[in-house]
């Protein structure tokens, strides 16, 4: 182990730093990282980032928790439309169903986000309607935060997955794949 160590050292001290993919030559990280998710769910991030900003500008208590669970349910489609994949089709028509269930099966590590978000959508249904007192000051701050949370956290594992370098088929332990086809 030490031996493969060492000779990784003697290669960077003899080429220089490896150049960086993502960034200025001094910016040198081990793991690649994909750069972006696909635009649609960059589209929705966005909508999702603005949507939660209008949240918290808005004046009453019913408009910024409606406008906040869009923001949550928007960034729950970012993350539906990186991920999901059509189902087959089939002869009956299938069952509507919402953001919130489908997400747990696409992504089981926000099946908590979802049920938080889930148990909201009839309180935003009221508040959209007009329903005086749908939502209180303290409802729509405690949504809020959730959804800024919520947003940073898919933001993160969207945009920002680390995508591992494959091990080499030609048997060179000391070689890394960086996706860069061989030249023979």
């Amino acid at each position: 182990m030490a031996n493969s160590s060492a000779a990784a050292a003697r290669r960077r001290r003899a080429t220089g730093p490896a150049p960086s993919l993502n960034g200025p030559a001094g910016d040198v990280h081990p793991v690649l990282r994909r750069a972006t998710a696909p635009p649609a769910a960059l589209d929705l991030l966005s909508q999702a980032r603005a949507g939660l900003d209008e949240a918290t500008a808005l004046e009453t208590s019913n408009e910024r928790y409606a406008t906040a669970h869009l923001a949550a349910l928007r960034t729950a489609a970012a993350v539906l439309a990186a991920r999901a994949r059509p189902e087959p089709a089939s002869r009956r028509r299938a069952r509507i169903r919402s953001a919130w269930e489908v997400l747990p099966e696409i992504a089981p590590e926000l099946t908590e986000w979802s049920a938080l978000f889930s148990s909201g959508a009839t309180r935003r249904a009221r508040a959209e309607a007009g329903i005086q007192g749908a939502a209180t000051t303290r409802d729509a701050d405690d949504l809020i935060r959730d959804v800024a949370m919520f947003l940073r956290l898919v933001e993160r594992m969207l945009v920002l997955q680390p995508v591992l370098p494959q091990p080499r088929q030609d048997g060179d332990p000391d070689r890394v794949d960086r996706g860069v086809p061989d030249a023979g």
